[in-house]
């Protein structure tokens, strides 16, 4: 009546004509297919982070990203620690007026 249904009557070896045609290694993989396709799932997964890194970081940078502002002058920096009071009118002129003796493409030593 169940002939031909149970597991155990059919024929997966890979000498039988069953098993010769669909599965070549008796429904299983070798360790090295293991190996190959963990690797290569892994090699997919990094790339696919790699590409949405990267696209995230060339959309970051739109037209206002790529200009940058203009960094602030040694004398702007100076007039800015003066009015937050950080130093004294004595310190604000002494360091103003070495700076424009320097100059500004100067170093002083």
């Amino acid at each position: 009546m169940t002939e031909g249904i149970l597991p155990s009557d059919h024929d997966d070896r890979p000498g039988s004509e069953a098993g010769a045609v669909m599965y070549w290694n008796g429904h299983g993989m070798s360790g090295w297919g293991w190996f190959a396709m963990s690797l290569s799932s892994i090699f997919l997964i990094l790339l696919i982070i790699a590409v949405v890194f990267l696209v995230l970081q060339t959309a970051g940078r739109g037209a206002v990203g790529r200009q940058d502002p203009a960094a602030p002058s040694a004398e702007q920096l100076l007039a800015e620690r003066f009015a937050l009071g950080e130093i004294d009118d004595e310190e604000y002129e002494r360091c103003l007026a070495a700076l424009r003796r320097h100059g500004p493409g100067r170093t002083g030593r």
